[in-house]
């Protein structure tokens, strides 16, 4: 049929692009001399800084795990002592001793491991407990995993009971907020500790149900916008902050409660997840004049105040890819997979680097390449290889359906 050849199609490209994305980060990024990896590169691949990202350490030592231990072709050796010599590499620096002696993990550091910055958010954790878990998927390092689930058991202490760890002051103008990034955050967490594990499963059973009510919270305006940030109780904030619309972000919880709601059999929130989370913000965030998605709009439309509003990001557009194929390859409902078709042909005509491989990540809103380094403090090894990784594994999915 048309619909096959045209999955084939797309699947040989995407498994081309993820080959090409890979060799990039194993060519260049790898710091043989301190381990870890080079998280700054150009758009040859040349490092134009030394200073190591933590997020960006632990999401790739997760996405080298991950390819090693799931997809036949990156079952390679060289793989495999990347990863491992970035969880060494984390392991040994990424934690700051505080003086309460509950240690945050760093923001960003020396290219020899030494803290530069910290951040007060529980991002730098999260990622350490992907990295952790997910290697010991495969070296079976009981010590790891152990390592993985009480980093997590302090993150969920930090967000749920007490936040004074992260030494944010609460200040009288600033209440507490539900930020959409917390909640997806542990339910991607709790997704990745409880694959295959029962004992896990049952330890964090109450967790991913918060994360989803939470999640849910942001749905707003009589169901018609996804707001990135509302108060405690489900409720609109003033001004810029409580307009903010992100829908990168929103695509992204979208395959998240999708991928939740399909495991738990949820049709409702299975709906839920594609009707809110993916048609409302391909609705208000694709640019109907140059194509592509903003970064960031306002409900009422108003100028967003971030300067990069109306920037084209690489990673909201592998967010899109992920949810409507994975929504499509659930339904089969051919405006899912039209809606996939206009966010692939955007994509790969603009993001991906013919000459040097790799993806550029900032584009303008006319589509024009801003920055072109490969990797930065915000772009590393994830969000394009884990978009290819997923897209591969749901055509495949579908590819074989088809056969059948």
């Amino acid at each position: 049929t048309m619909t096959a050849a045209l999955l084939e199609q797309y699947r040989e490209r995407i498994r081309t692009e993820l080959d090409r994305v890979v060799d990039f980060w194993l060519k260049y990024s790898h710091d043989k001399e301190h381990g870890g990896f080079f998280n700054c590169l150009g758009k040859d691949g040349k490092v134009y800084d030394e200073l190591k990202y933590v997020w960006l350490q632990g999401r790739q030592v997760w996405m080298y795990s991950r390819l090693y231990r799931t997809v036949e072709r990156f079952h390679r050796p060289e793989i495999l002592d990347a990863a491992k010599s970035g969880a060494a590499f984390l392991q040994k620096f990424a934690r700051v001793q505080a003086s309460s002696g509950a240690g945050k993990c760093a923001f960003c550091l020396t290219r020899d491991g030494r803290a530069v910055k910290v951040q007060r958010t529980i991002f730098s954790e999260c990622f350490y407990v992907m990295a952790m878990d997910e290697l010991s998927r495969i070296t079976q390092d009981k010590e790891m995993q152990a390592d993985a689930e009480s980093m997590m058991d302090r993150l969920i202490f930090w967000v749920q009971t007490d936040s004074s760890d992260l030494s944010r002051p609460q200040l009288p103008g600033d209440p507490p907020v539900n930020s959409m990034a917390v909640p997806m955050m542990l339910l991607c967490l709790v997704d990745q500790l409880t694959e295959g594990r029962t004992d896990v499963a049952e330890k964090y059973k109450d967790l991913s149900g918060w994360c989803v009510e939470r999640i849910l919270q942001h749905i707003q305006r009589d169901g018609k916008a996804i707001l990135e940030n509302v108060t405690l109780t489900g409720k609109e904030l003033p001004g810029c902050q409580g307009r903010l619309q992100n829908p990168g972000h929103a695509l992204e919880a979208g395959w998240f409660l999708l991928q939740y709601a399909l495991k738990k059999e949820d049709v409702q929130l299975q709906k839920t997840a594609v009707d809110k989370f993916m048609e409302i913000p391909f609705h208000t965030g694709w640019d109907k004049q140059h194509g592509g998605l903003f970064y960031f709009l306002d409900v009422d439309g108003h100028c967003p105040t971030q300067l990069e509003w109306n920037m084209k990001l690489w990673w909201p557009h592998c967010e899109a890819l992920i949810a409507y194929l994975m929504a499509y390859s659930h339904s089969r409902a051919p405006l899912l997979l039209d809606r996939f078709k206009l966010i692939y042909d955007y994509t790969f005509s603009h993001f991906s680097d013919e000459e040097h491989g790799e993806w550029f990540g900032y584009l303008s809103r006319q589509g024009e390449v801003v920055l072109d380094f490969k990797g930065g403090p915000f772009k590393g090894f994830f969000h394009v290889p884990r978009c290819l990784y997923m897209c591969e594994k749901l055509l495949d999915g579908l590819l074989e359906r088809q056969d059948s």
